[in-house]
């Protein structure tokens, strides 16, 4: 990954150019990252480096072990599978668009996360197609958020109250509607971490 210097220390990927991690009551803020091959490389990419830089430990899950690759080519390892994930332990969920949340919503255990996300207030941001996870989650309705326009009208099906914005902030959820957005997303995800400290 440009700009970033990785190594492997029993089995976990560690980034030492990032700084000091972001504590709160001694323990670093983490956040999780759902996604699947066939994501929007930006997407998923500004936010984990962005998190990253405010000193966030960010983890990626799928449904597979092993690496996980974009719509543009680009790759990542994957951390762990999604039923190897304990929510309680990750202070803010990620969920990244292209064409990887079409399957990520099949997984029943994905849409468990976050509806544990949501159960417990944390901060959940999505971005673009991200929101179909929440979608079949069954935890939108009555919100305001925004998306890809091509899935405007499944949030709206869904009982979401549609914004065209950049950025949308609906209590813990942060929604976007495509790379363009990322600057503003980046922003209000580091805003609702750090206000969670």
């Amino acid at each position: 990954m440009a700009g970033s210097l990785i190594f492997w220390h029993t089995g976990e990927r560690i980034n030492i150019t990032g700084g000091d991690n972001h504590f709160m009551g001694g323990i670093a803020l983490k956040a999780l990252i759902l996604s699947a091959d066939n994501f929007e490389d930006q997407e998923l990419f500004y936010p984990l480096n962005r998190l990253k830089e405010e000193g966030v430990i960010v983890k990626v899950a799928s449904m597979k072990e092993g690496i996980i690759t974009g719509e543009y080519g680009y790759s990542i390892d994957v951390d762990m599978k999604f039923d190897e994930v304990d929510p309680e332990e990750f202070d803010m969920l990620i969920l990244p668009g292209g064409k990887a949340p079409e399957k990520v919503r099949l997984e029943e255990k994905a849409l468990d996360i976050a509806r544990y996300f949501f159960r417990e207030n944390k901060p959940v941001g999505a971005i673009c197609h991200g929101v179909q996870t929440l979608v079949s989650a069954g935890v939108m309705e009555g919100r305001k958020a925004t998306c890809y326009i091509g899935i405007r009208d499944d949030l709206i099906c869904a009982g979401v109250l549609y914004e065209d914005k950049e950025v949308v902030v609906n209590g813990n959820l942060i929604t976007s509607r495509h790379p363009r957005d990322l600057y503003a997303f980046g922003r209000e995800l580091v805003k609702k971490i750090k206000n969670s400290v």
